[in-house]
């Protein structure tokens, strides 16, 4: 009998069941399909699980990370967490990424007890609904040449764009500043808040930069682009399952000095606000002459 080849989806749990390797210190892996230098979602969210292991039922309410060098994807990270709080409600964490004795990724996060307050929220924008857009792969479709990367990467998260993406638009002509995505988990999550908490901040690295190209009418793959990830901030607003359907509203209000800022917001079906996220992206665009 042959084995099942593991989903995507279940390759990314394991690579979010991480290694204990001594007290507040772990151990991740790569998957089999990898660019150049470890995604920095998986850095987010391997080192989300590292922290959230040490702070017991206290979830996740704010992270804030910053990309020192990139990893790599032939060797596995060490992530070191150093506890700087644990109060009644609030615990705060340090976590470091390395490899060979360098340092990768450095993220704070905060955890705090579910308390109730004010609540108020933006409107979720309007956008058809996911059950009616096709798949990602559709989008792919005669692309394989120019984007590679993205064909053949890991995918464990079921992808419907509300709008068309950067290398259509190219086609198009047609320029945008904003990018607006469904996304869900390809499949069910274990009952773990913390994992759902890191499979949406492993999917918040996806699109997030995909405004500040649009906006410029470019495109990855079919323009000379260098991106890289330099800062990260996520806020998680009300518990969420990530294997439900959440919309991810992105836009980019400015791009200076080779920089861009992009934020993003993550909205469920029944329009609350659950998460949003800023991000800056190191963004250089060479020209083709001719």
């Amino acid at each position: 009998m042959s084995r099942r080849t593991a989903t995507d989806l279940e390759v990314l749990v394991d690579l979010l069941d991480l290694e204990q390797v001594d007290e507040d210190l772990y151990r991740g892996e790569h998957p089999i399909q990898v660019g150049s230098r470890t995604f920095g979602g998986q850095l987010v969210a391997q080192a989300l699980i590292a922290a959230g292991r040490t702070v017991g039922d206290r979830p996740v309410h704010a992270l804030n990370a910053h990309f020192i060098r990139g990893g790599d994807v032939k060797a596995p990270i060490e992530y070191r967490v150093v506890r700087h709080r644990d109060g009644r409600d609030f615990a705060n964490r340090m976590v470091t990424a390395s490899q060979n004795g360098q340092e990768l990724f450095v993220m704070l996060a905060a955890f705090q007890r579910w308390g109730k307050g004010l609540e108020h929220a933006v409107s979720v924008p309007e956008v058809p609904y996911p059950d009616v857009l096709p798949p990602l792969g559709d989008h792919l479709s005669g692309f394989e040449d120019h984007l590679p990367h993205f064909v053949n990467a890991l995918k464990p998260i079921d992808m419907r764009y509300a709008n068309d993406p950067a290398w259509i638009l190219k086609g198009t002509g047609e320029r945008l500043s904003h990018n607006r995505v469904w996304m869900r988990a390809d499949g069910a999550l274990p009952e773990d808040a913390l994992l759902h908490a890191a499979t949406l901040a492993y999917s918040s690295d996806t699109t997030v930069l995909d405004s500040i190209l649009t906006t410029h009418g470019l495109s990855w793959g079919l323009d000379r682009i260098v991106a890289a990830t330099v800062n990260h901030s996520m806020w998680f607003h009300r518990p969420v399952r990530f294997d439900e359907w959440i919309l991810y509203a992105t836009e980019s209000p400015v791009a200076a000095g080779s920089r861009g800022l992009a934020t993003g917001r993550y909205f469920t079906l029944e329009g609350e606000l659950v998460a949003t996220v800023v991000q800056e992206g190191l963004i250089r665009h060479f020209p083709r002459r001719g």
